[in-house]
């Protein structure tokens, strides 16, 4: 195809999603550009705990994508040498029902997952700040990879540039989509596809159409430790029993009711809030915590310090750190799928325009979107389409 047969598209949005979607497109051989609100990503994507977590999702196409991701996020940071460890996740045990799923979850996954389960004095090897009074054992899987997002997103956009020649348009907001044509502002562009992966921004852009699909948006609070005093590391990502009541990938096993309703007479106000807890360390030392969970069209601009410390309590039943000073904490806002029927929105917005959100169902960009990107571009994916709306006159 000669330079001026080349075929371009637009993204809209530089977090995750939208530089997934560019480097599929620029692996197609599409010339792509790029356009954000902002001068730099500062949405859910750098809001996150950097952790590629396939044991998030369940067996199949999901976790699939997962290892894909991975892949892809690898390939970036060796290129780079943007900071990465490939940790695990080591998820610990205090109480028989929740040692119950780990055991059932290792067996449904032999030969399908690098997963299996420690006893307490394995535990400790792996995981030195793991709290040893009462512990059962854990479940050690060597799947997830853990980044700085923060680093990690910023560095993206330059790779995309150099490797793919992705060209950024950064501080210009678009306003208007009518495809082939995008606005900011009276300036227009024009491309032959078109993606919209600006998170919940599209509700701006295609109003209506928000208004009508199984969507809202979640917020969630979490904060970061100074760093950790040298030597110590905290080794894999450390979860406990809440993170396998939230995540799906567990749902299958045959003792997780039993432990589900364990948590919810033990926990009642931290399920309430959605909270489970997760610990992942940075190339720093400094640990970031999280989260909750609060589901919503429209969230208070204030975080809730009461929040923050049911988290470190709970954090505090699992490890035990040699520092405990917060450096920061924040809030993320992230589309959210209601309907239970999609582990991602890739719809039609109109005849060459895409809307591509809600991966993982809300909070797995991290670890689905590079793999979701090439299933798009390549039509492994094809969008939904949404009947048109009929117009009515008031």
């Amino acid at each position: 195809m000669s330079k001026s047969q080349t075929r371009t598209a637009i993204v809209v949005g530089a977090g995750i999603v939208g530089l997934a979607m560019a480097r599929a497109l620029a692996e197609a051989g599409y010339k792509v550009t790029v356009f954000d609100r902002h001068e730099r990503a500062v949405g859910a994507s750098v809001r996150n705990f950097g952790t590629i977590w396939p044991i998030g999702v369940p067996n199949g196409p999901l976790y699939a994508r997962a290892l894909r991701s991975r892949e892809i996020w690898r390939e970036f940071c060796d290129a780079t040498g943007t900071w990465s460890a490939p940790s695990g996740s080591l998820i610990a045990a205090y109480h028989d029902d929740e040692w119950a799923v780990m055991n059932e979850y290792a067996a449904m996954n032999e030969g399908i997952r690098p997963c299996r389960t420690l006893d307490p004095t394995q535990v400790r090897a792996h995981a030195p700040g793991v709290v040893s009074n009462g512990l059962r054992g854990a479940l050690l899987s060597t799947d997830e990879q853990v980044v700085d997002p923060r680093e990690a997103i910023r560095n993206l956009p330059a790779w995309l540039t150099e490797r793919y020649g992705v060209e950024f348009h950064w501080r210009q907001a678009i306003t208007r989509v009518e495809h082939p044509w995008v606005w900011s502002g009276r300036r227009r562009y024009g491309a032959d596809l078109i993606y919209i992966a600006g998170g919940t921004d599209f509700e701006t852009l295609y109003p209506e159409l928000f208004e009508r699909l199984a969507i809202t948006k979640c917020k969630l609070q979490m904060l970061r430790l100074e760093a950790q005093p040298t030597p110590f590391r905290l080794g894999p990502v450390v979860c406990g029993g809440l993170t396998m009541a939230h995540y799906s990938g567990f749902h299958a096993t045959p003792s997780i009711g039993r432990m589900r309703e364990r948590l919810s007479e033990q926990y009642a106000d931290l399920i309430a809030l959605g909270i489970h807890v997760m610990a992942a360390q940075n190339g720093l030392g400094e640990i970031t915590v999280g989260d909750s969970h609060e589901y919503g069209h429209t969230h208070e601009p204030f975080d809730e310090s009461a929040i923050n410390r049911k988290i470190a309590d709970y954090l505090r039943t699992v490890l035990d750190l040699p520092s405990w000073h917060v450096k920061q904490s924040w809030h993320g806002i992230y589309a959210k799928l209601t309907d239970g029927k999609r582990s991602e929105l890739v719809i039609e917005a109109e005849p060459g325009v895409t809307i591509v959100n809600g991966i993982g169902g809300g909070g797995l960009g991290m670890t689905l979107s590079f793999g979701l990107a090439e299933e798009v571009v390549s039509g492994k994916l094809q969008p939904e389409t949404v009947a048109p709306m009929v117009a009515t006159a008031h």
